[in-house]
């Protein structure tokens, strides 16, 4: 089954097998690259969305897991985090850290590990979905499976 998966997908499988997570990584027959497109296409609430949003600070990448249901305030999250100011990285430095494309960037699976916040809001949500390594593919976990498997800070974001 895996082999049908694309390239990238297939790493993230890995990395979801290696830590104990068992949620298939499911192809849409469109893009969802955006939290609304993807909660749309499962057929659940936005907020239930994982987005991976990549962040650059203090001269490194930053990977920020949200909830869909609302975008980040990234004064508010320098000052939670303790860090200098955080800024959107470019789709190069999203695709130099994680290996993957802007729409498509899940939780683990990059070259080596991204410093991650995880957002307390997820923690509302029985079943999570996170994006699978592309912007067609996704899986769904749980918030106490996406804290394990990117060993992220649990935060609020907003």
């Amino acid at each position: 089954m895996t082999d049908q998966l694309p390239a990238r997908s297939r790493i993230v499988h890995d990395a979801l097998r290696a830590a104990g997570i068992t949620g298939e990584i499911v192809v849409l027959p469109d893009a969802a690259s955006t939290a609304p497109l993807a909660a749309a296409a499962l057929g659940v609430e936005v907020g239930a969305i994982a987005n991976s949003l990549v962040f650059w600070s203090d001269d490194a990448p930053l990977l920020v897991m949200t909830s869909g249901a609302h975008r980040v305030d990234t004064g508010a999250l320098a000052e939670r985090t303790g860090r200098g100011s955080i800024r959107r990285a470019t789709a190069e430095q999203v695709r130099d850290a994680t290996g993957q494309a802007i729409g498509g960037v899940a939780p683990a699976g990059h070259p080596s590990p991204l410093v991650t916040i995880v957002d307390e809001d997820l923690v509302g949500y029985p079943e999570i979905w996170a994006a699978g390594g592309t912007p067609h593919t996704v899986f769904p976990l749980t918030f106490d499976e996406l804290v394990a498997l990117t060993g992220g800070t649990v935060l609020k974001v907003d």
